[in-house]
């Protein structure tokens, strides 16, 4: 029996499916693979790790997989898809196919039909195809110039709006956390005043403000819930341009949009937020409320592209 590997390979986590022809067998979740982000070595290891115990969960080995499909943030780069398809044949011995994320979502949530899916993990970005097979993408232009809407985008402007609410007001003594939300914020970093969150925010190379949007979401301040709000606006907006320009000409029919990434699954208010501007900015939009799983689409394409070689023997 043919077996069939999915893996969603991302800045925060790596989820990898196991699958026969038509059921999932086992899925096993380990650490970030995002070479970018995370290195190579860290990436190797999480890709690698996830395979054996998805594999061994299902009650199969690593050789008996006929195809595999990877999808990662940058991951369609030449030179980055080159590299990750290295790790993997180092315990794969058969085809292994590497697209970006944003497609094994869209994969996932329309199959081979139109629709709009936007990302809000780690980075975000919104990519589209309509009915004739056209595909376009918007933001995700990475986290040091866009992104937005993403843990990273809302871990660094959580820490600007503290900084900036500081400055209104009368200072702590030793620049102390006035606030249970900054106060949040430094524990999340492992510092103590508000001082230090700025020296940390500005260091080099850049902190890891996405560790800091669990303590956001935990937090009933009103700073936090601004953060939240906006990070929904601006995720709208990224949806709103792809579906302008895939569906300009057709100003009737609905347009489905699907959702996935931690953001949208850990921050009821940032997926409220998103529906209610998506719908404000063109009324056509359907949107899912549930929360796509990427994985689905890796391991839909994987048994697909393995089927087209079957037949081309």
């Amino acid at each position: 029996m043919p077996y069939y590997l999915g893996i969603d390979g991302g800045g925060t986590k790596t989820t990898c499916a196991v699958g026969d022809a038509s059921h999932l067998l086992a899925i096993a979740t380990t650490g970030p693979s995002n070479i970018v982000r995370v290195g190579e070595s860290q990436a190797r290891q999480s890709l690698q790790k996830s395979v054996r115990q998805a594999c061994a969960a299902a009650g199969i080995a690593p050789a008996q997989v006929s195809h595999t499909c990877v999808g990662g943030s940058g991951a369609a780069r030449p030179e980055l898809a080159e590299i990750i398809r290295r790790f993997l044949a180092e315990i794969l011995s058969t085809p292994i196919d590497v697209v970006g994320d944003m497609q094994i979502a869209l994969e996932a949530a329309f199959d081979a039909g139109p629709g709009v899916i936007v990302i809000a993990g780690t980075g975000s970005i919104a990519y589209g195809r309509n009915g004739q097979g056209t595909t376009i993408r918007a933001g995700g232009w990475g986290f040091a110039i866009g992104d937005e809407g993403s843990a990273h985008w809302i871990g660094r402007a959580a820490v600007s709006a503290v900084l900036r609410a500081a400055d209104l007001t009368s200072r702590p003594p030793e620049n102390r956390a006035s606030s249970s939300f900054a106060a949040a914020l430094c524990k999340a970093w492992g510092v103590t005043s508000l001082a230090d969150l700025a020296r940390a925010a500005n260091s080099v190379p850049p902190p890891d403000f996405a560790a800091l949007f669990p303590a956001v979401t935990a937090s009933s301040d009103d700073l936090a819930t601004q953060v939240l709000t906006n990070a929904g606006t601006e995720l709208a907006r990224v949806a709103a341009i792809v579906i302008h320009r895939l569906f300009a000409k057709d100003q009737t029919a609905s347009v489905p949009v699907a959702i996935t990434g931690g953001v949208f699954r850990h921050a009821p208010l940032v997926r409220q937020v998103f529906y209610n501007e998506l719908r404000a900015l063109d009324s056509r939009t359907e949107v899912n409320p549930q929360v796509v799983e990427p994985v689905e689409g890796a391991l839909r394409m994987a048994r697909r592209a393995a089927a087209k070689d079957d037949a081309a023997q």
